[in-house]
């Protein structure tokens, strides 16, 4: 990249100002709205700036980030789900066409007609005047950003103006590239870690050995009579079976808190780090909350499997409290972050007990102990593996 391209010209505080400081700034909705303000400064009329960023995301096709000069909020994030693409949202729209056919668009508001796409109809009634977009060239290829410029003024842009756009798009695609490859690493530790792992992994916990020692409410699920579902069911049924149960588990831990941790086969093992024990009584609260509610959630969808002649799904959930390691095992090129300990084993068995109790939810006197919602004792009992019985409790 040739930093003097700006140089000389009005532009130049802006371009020396990303050389100098752009590059540190850890969050890019701040780094648009620092660079929008030093570019209306400079005096060119930039009233809306649009930065399309493809993703790696499960769920989301594309995020959209819209700076508005006019607005108290000048920047917010877009989500676009995925299958945007076959959409009248995208279907037609400017970013299609930069996206696939290349190069530049450029469209005088005051001259639309029925035949432009909607987004251009509603930039103007929002009062735009003129609209400039082109691909942000990086590395990714034809997942490179997109940039669209609008501009308020009545003459729109100049071609002086469009020259310092294009110049300003070149000076900022190290620093965007840079800020997209932090935000997809990210979402890719984060779908296939979770939130606290991938946090931890991204502040350095990478080597083997490394970990803390933590106290957590683990929770533990499994599926009732998987081998047998195993041998009877197709594969496409199957698969389709276990994304309904770990839905329904997924979304109540999310919504109360606790994480899922891994999926192992059939199996869910979820955590809540506790750093306070003052908060042990609302995360206790929270993992049964949990269970009650994915077990509601996957009563609803046996109703409809059950009607349709299909196996009903049922699991167990053993809910157990104490301190584990939580930390990276493995070789030295292919690690696994994990929890390990007494309390892991033993949250575990519980799950175990479920089938032998004939109740779905079981959780252990160091639970009962600090979680505030009632339970009933089914007495004591032998845990396989641990020496001594212990009491089990039922949360239903």
């Amino acid at each position: 990249m040739d930093v003097a391209l700006g140089h000389g010209t009005r532009l130049e505080p802006v371009t020396d100002w990303i050389a100098r400081e752009g590059r540190l700034e850890p969050e890019l909705q701040r780094f648009v709205v620092k660079l929008m303000d030093r570019t209306v400064a400079a005096g060119i009329p930039v009233w809306r700036f649009y930065l399309g960023l493809q993703l790696l995301h499960p769920q989301l096709q594309a995020m959209g980030i819209v700076w508005r000069r006019d607005q108290a909020v000048q920047v917010q994030e877009i989500p676009r789900r995925q299958g945007i693409q076959y959409t009248s949202a995208y279907i037609g729209s400017p970013v299609q066409e930069i996206r696939e056919r290349g190069g530049e668009v450029r469209y005088r508001l005051d001259a639309l007609t029925e035949q432009h796409h909607i987004t251009l109809h509603e930039i103007k009634a929002d009062g735009g005047t003129d609209y400039f977009g082109l691909e942000l060239r990086t590395s990714r290829g034809r997942l490179s950003p997109i940039i669209t410029f609008s501009t308020d003024r009545p003459e729109g842009f100049s071609d002086v103006d469009l020259a310092d756009l294009r110049r300003l798009v070149d000076h900022i695609g190290a620093v965007v590239e840079m800020q997209v490859t932090r935000l997809v690493a990210g979402t890719v530790i984060q779908t296939y870690l979770g939130r606290e792992t991938g946090r931890r992994i991204l502040e350095g916990l990478v080597k083997r050995g490394d970990g803390d020692r933590i106290n957590a409410v683990l929770w533990f699920s499994d599926l009732r009579d998987f081998t047998g579902l195993n041998e009877r069911l197709p594969a496409d049924e199957l698969l389709d079976m276990l994304n309904m149960y770990f839905e329904a588990i997924g979304v109540a831990l999310k919504k109360h808190g606790g994480e899922i941790l891994k999926f192992i086969g059939d199996g869910v093992m979820a955590i809540c780090p506790v750093e306070d024990a003052m908060v042990l009584p609302d995360a206790t609260s929270g993992a049964v909350d949990a269970a009650r509610e994915a077990l509601s959630a996957i009563e609803e969808i046996n109703a409809g499997r059950v009607e349709a002649g299909r196996d009903a799904i049922r699991f167990g959930v053993g809910l157990h409290v104490g301190l584990v390691t939580f930390g990276n095992v493995g070789t030295e090129e292919r690690l696994d972050f994990t929890v390990i300990g007494p309390a892991v084993n033993r949250c575990a068995r519980l799950e175990t007990m479920t089938k032998v109790l004939k109740e779905p939810v079981l959780a252990s006197a160091d639970f009962n102990r600090v979680c505030p919602r009632p339970m009933r004792s089914l007495g004591r009992h032998r845990l396989r593996g641990v020496p001594d019985p212990v009491e089990i409790f039922t949360t239903t």
